[in-house]
């Protein structure tokens, strides 16, 4: 007589994501009524964000519909790439060596592709990018090089570019245009909270494009692929931005002097390096292992549903960024940094520390999102503190190599060669995420420390 197994579908509320969407569009819109800042400034417009001089204001509608563009293009990417794994009949391993050697083939080009980036100026950076995602687009559509390692490689590559350029890009034009610094500070929580919005589009995008039929397969790509287009034309097009940016890294003298300078012998610039890197390994480690972690013992739960709300838990810790930012917060910006290094250092440690049933999974992981979507924001605010402009592309782009080189050790090591187990390398994410809290705290008692001391003289 045969034994008939059920298995038990684990399934998320209705409710979830609309609830956090909900909290999060709540704590934008609502903002203006409960800040001074916005308040006094926010005269006669209808949207409270419409803050700052004419010009200013239409770059950066531009700017953040572009962003949204090439956001949308890194989400096909990344929601389409398993699939495409499985489809070219890679096993998880075989993607993780594949992962790892080519985060290892583009830690020297992605190295050195933000100092390129301080010496050819973002804009031209920022067209880089949309080069790297038009010719991925075009190599996958040779049947024949559609599994080939070079199309990760160059994603890759484009990745380290994205994470930097259209920061850079936005800052040097801030500058240019001579605005106030919490206009800057609103736009980083912006440009965080549409990235995640448009990361829950692109699989909607995605799922919409992508069948079984093998010639929609290079629908996502194509439709990238456009997006490239328009982004490159609207770049070259753009009257708001400079030609160049070379100008300002030898103001300063030589790059690589006010490289060491600058950010090699400044402590608080290096403990931003770190905590930089902390949160990249982290958040790259965290999306590659949560699917097969609330997967573990045969348990069933559809991963499609889940993802909307990792996100839109990002959305609601970005939406809360300027409600602890400014003279009216109820703390300091650095300690408010340090907390939610802490609460995502936690977060992680219980799920690398023991089983968890799935919902109490999702909700941890919902917190670590939401600790993510503070602490992107804030680390922008911190480096246009302590960091000069002209160095923002080469300093960004040294904390993702070292991000970039542990995740290579673990993921060969780890996933490839098996030394290591999952939750090893997320009890090492989590010290990592709360050693960087420990360093920002650290930084908030240097600055204090020199405040007193200049208040003394």
């Amino acid at each position: 007589m045969g034994v008939v197994i059920e298995r038990e579908e684990w399934a998320l509320t209705p409710f979830a994501y609309p609830l956090l969407s909900a909290a999060a569009l709540a704590a934008v819109l609502l903002l203006p009524y409960f800040s001074a800042r916005t308040s006094a400034h926010a005269t006669g417009s209808s949207f409270p964000f419409d803050v700052g001089t004419a010009p200013f204001l239409r770059f950066r509608r531009a700017f953040l519909v572009l962003f949204s563009l090439a956001s949308v293009v890194e989400g096909i990417h990344s929601v389409f790439g398993e699939d495409e794994f499985v489809r070219c009949g890679l096993g998880r391993e075989q993607m993780a060596a594949r992962l790892a050697y080519t985060t290892a083939a583009a830690l020297i080009p992605g190295a050195i592709s933000g100092v390129i980036s301080d010496k050819i100026g973002p804009r031209r950076a920022c067209i880089l990018y949309w080069v790297l995602q038009l010719a991925v687009g075009a190599v996958k559509s040779f049947s024949v090089l559609r599994c080939s390692w070079i199309n990760n490689f160059i994603l890759a590559f484009a990745s380290s570019v994205f994470s930097f350029c259209f920061e850079t890009w936005l800052v040097l034009e801030h500058e240019k245009q001579d605005q106030k610094q919490d206009l800057l500070f609103d736009t980083f929580w912006l440009v965080t909270f549409f990235e995640s919005v448009s990361l829950i589009g692109s699989q909607e995008i995605t799922n919409v494009l992508v069948s079984d039929d093998d010639t929609r397969f290079l629908l996502p790509y194509a439709f990238a692929a456009t997006l490239s287009v328009v982004g490159i034309l609207y770049i070259r097009n753009a009257s708001s931005t400079s030609q160049s940016t070379s100008q300002h890294a030898s103001a300063i003298g030589s790059y690589q002097k006010s490289f060491f300078a600058h950010v090699l012998r400044d402590k608080r610039v290096l403990i931003l390096v770190l905590a930089q890197a902390s949160i990249h390994f982290s958040v790259s480690t965290f999306w590659f292992l949560w699917a097969p972690t609330i997967v573990a013992d045969g348990r069933y739960a559809q991963l499609s549903v889940i993802y909307p709300c990792l996100l839109a838990s990002r959305m609601l810790g970005s939406a809360g960024f300027p409600w602890f930012h400014g003279a009216t917060a109820p703390f300091r910006n650095e300690d408010s940094l340090t907390m939610a290094y802490i609460g995502a250092g936690l977060a992680l440690s219980i799920v690398a520390y023991d089983y968890q049933e799935i919902g109490p999974l999702v909700i941890v992981f919902c917190i670590f999102h939401a600790c993510v979507g503070f602490i992107l924001p804030s680390l922008a605010r911190l480096r246009t503190m302590y960091l000069p402009n002209e160095l923002r592309g080469g300093m960004m782009s040294f904390s993702l190599s070292l991000a970039n080189a542990a995740i290579f050790i673990f993921l060969l090591q780890g996933a490839h060669h098996r030394c290591f187990a999952n939750s090893t390398i997320l009890f090492l994410a989590s010290y990592g995420l709360l050693g960087a809290g420990g360093c920002i705290h650290m930084l908030r008692r240097w600055r204090k420390h020199a405040w007193q001391n200049a208040r003394s003289l």
